[in-house]
């Protein structure tokens, strides 16, 4: 008996092809607003460098913005996480290491300077916030557990990653030295020793 299933067209995989395309075409958008800047970003540049058809940038971005947009919400997921290792002077260290790998690249320095809020529009501003956002989230995830462990008297969780964080964007925009693990360790220990230190006693 003939195998019935020998003429069948081959079984689509879910998001294949397409799924190859998009991703081609936003990191084509991420090298280039890391050269070029947000602002001075053009469109009809991505389907060359992606290797694309233009219909397909089309397609699925019919607005420059919504790609933009797209691609800063791409790259900043590496951002957005924090590890529990159970250790959470390590994990807070680590997590700053991260954001300081992501901001020495060409894409990071153009993400911080995009940041500046009368240079963009409403949308990105707003993939941006994003951005921050996640990071935010990530960082009371694992901050909550900690108080939940007993590690960490209740905190202003905010408050804690703008002052762990400010430091990296400081040393790293300067571009006076690189950010080291000696800093991320230094950082995360004053702080967490600052909290412990202020913390109400009941």
């Amino acid at each position: 008996m003939a195998d019935e299933t020998a003429d069948r067209p081959p079984a689509r995989r879910p998001g294949g092809r397409n799924a190859r395309v998009r991703a081609q075409i936003l990191a084509a958008t991420v090298e280039l607003v890391a050269r070029d800047g947000v602002v001075g970003f053009r469109y009809e540049e991505v389907a060359e460098l992606a290797g694309v058809h233009k219909t397909s940038v089309y397609r699925n971005w019919p607005d420059r913005e919504e790609l933009i947009v797209d691609a800063l919400l791409r790259y900043a997921e590496g951002l957005a996480s924090v590890a529990d290792t159970g250790d959470l002077h390590r994990d807070l260290a680590d997590f700053l290491m991260g954001i300081a790998g992501g901001l020495e690249t060409p894409f990071g320095r153009t993400l911080e300077q995009a940041v500046q809020p009368a240079r963009q529009s409403p949308s990105v501003r707003q993939a941006l916030d994003r951005v921050l956002d996640q990071r935010v989230a990530a960082m009371r995830r694992r901050v909550d557990t900690a108080v939940d462990r007993g590690e960490l008297p209740p905190v202003d969780i905010p408050f804690l990653g703008e002052m762990i964080s400010g430091p990296v964007h400081l040393i790293v925009n300067r571009g006076l030295r690189a950010f080291t693990r000696a800093d991320a360790e230094r950082i995360v220990a004053v702080v967490l020793a600052g909290i412990r230190a202020t913390a109400p006693h009941g």
